[in-house]
């Protein structure tokens, strides 16, 4: 993707932001089974999609960090499927756990 499409796209993303190449984004909680309760309800959606990111689980944050380790001749970068799953993170999070913190 090149930076002009990358910047259009974070705008259709709330609160996602580039960072040494890859789209991130840090979820807030009360409490550390919600933060495993976030994890386990999008594992099936990140396996449907084939599309596995970056987890940073603390107490009460998970951090997401999406990339394409096969774009760019295997160099790795921004593919449209990152920014889908990103949006499906999103949605996965206001309907379930948004109304809890």
């Amino acid at each position: 993707m090149s930076d002009a499409d990358i910047a259009q796209y974070l705008k259709l993303i709330e609160g996602w932001a580039l960072q040494q190449g890859k789209i991130c984004k840090t979820f807030s909680f009360n409490n550390y089974y919600e933060t495993l309760a976030f994890i386990n309800a999008i594992a099936y959606v990140i396996h449907a999609e084939d599309h596995h990111p970056e987890l940073v689980v603390t107490y009460n944050r998970c951090s997401v960090r999406f990339d394409t380790h096969s774009v760019n001749a295997g160099r790795g970068g921004l593919s449209e499927n990152d920014f889908i799953c990103a949006a499906k993170v999103d949605a996965i999070f206001q309907q379930s756990f948004a109304l809890n913190t």
